[in-house]
């Protein structure tokens, strides 16, 4: 599926490749957010997608794009087009939508205006970069199911993504290959702690989670020891602030008691003692 003019096939990084393993063969994609097109250029070249529609609100990234496209030789197969969020977009022209590379309250944005063209695709491959808690909130409460997560850790941020697919337009056949807990309600503290960690992730074992929440308790810790030293008043009133979200890491640890992890088995992503390593982009606090 490549036209003349081709070059070599692209290599993605481990992020990206997370979001290409989660798109179900035969779909067209549409990815919104682009960026360089490298993502839809290797959906193609693979034969994962027959083709893909590529857009992006900014200019430069939607001219290195078309550019990186061409050089793949993919003209014929890879659409370009500038959009902001899903506003250009024609209903049911894709089946997959691809998001990726941007917080968490834009990707929100992004679905919220584009709601009813969101509900008619097959599937959502989404990977917010921070405000994942909230996000994953916002996909319940606006009838999604998260039905896969995956995350990976990449220049010293932790990565999560998730597909999820619109409960309303799900076949009953579909639903019997989901797994068994998509769906299933939760008391309001369990739901607390798969909004704030993903409910797959967790029930799955996943080690990239167990190192970042390894990560993310070490930092608190040594946060609250600090604030405590300093004895302020707004140092002393965030302290109940680290007391609940060190219950909640410790509620997440023990869904991964006696699965014999260690530090070896979860590839040595637990960034730097002390640094605040989180979700994408590093500015925001939540997995």
């Amino acid at each position: 599926m490549k036209e003349s003019g081709q070059e070599r096939a692209a290599i993605l990084s481990k992020r990206l490749q997370m979001l290409a393993d989660m798109v179900t063969p035969g779909n067209r994609v549409v990815d919104v957010g682009c960026d360089h097109g490298f993502l839809d250029i290797y959906l193609v070249q693979q034969g994962i997608c027959p083709g893909a529609l590529a857009m992006d609100v900014r200019e430069g990234p939607l001219k290195s794009a078309e550019e990186h496209i061409r050089r793949a030789g993919l003209g014929g197969y890879i659409e370009i087009r500038m959009s902001d969020g899903l506003a250009e977009y024609g209903m049911e022209e894709a089946d997959t939508l691809v998001c990726a590379g941007m917080g968490g309250r834009l990707m929100e944005r992004i679905l919220t205006e584009g709601l009813e063209k969101a509900k008619r695709m097959r599937e959502l491959i989404l990977q917010p970069q921070s405000e994942l808690p909230q996000f994953r909130r916002f996909l319940r409460e606006a009838g999604f199911w998260v039905v896969h997560e995956d995350a990976v850790f990449e220049d010293g941020k932790y990565y999560f993504a998730m597909k999820a697919l619109f409960a309303g337009r799900q076949e009953c056949s579909l639903r019997e290959t989901l797994p068994e807990t998509v769906g299933r309600g939760a008391s309001p503290k369990e739901q607390k702690l798969y909004d704030s960690f993903g409910r797959l992730l967790l029930e799955g074992g996943h080690p990239v989670l167990l190192a970042y929440l390894r990560q993310r308790e070490r930092y608190i810790r040594e946060l609250r020891a600090s604030m405590a030293e300093a004895g302020t008043r707004k140092a002393q009133g965030r302290l109940g602030e680290f007391e609940g979200e060190l219950a909640d890491i410790g509620r997440a640890l023990s869904f991964f008691e006696g699965k014999g992890y260690d530090e070896q088995h979860c590839g040595n992503h637990t960034g730097i003692k002390g640094r605040r390593d989180s979700a994408g982009s590093g500015s925001g606090d939540d997995a």
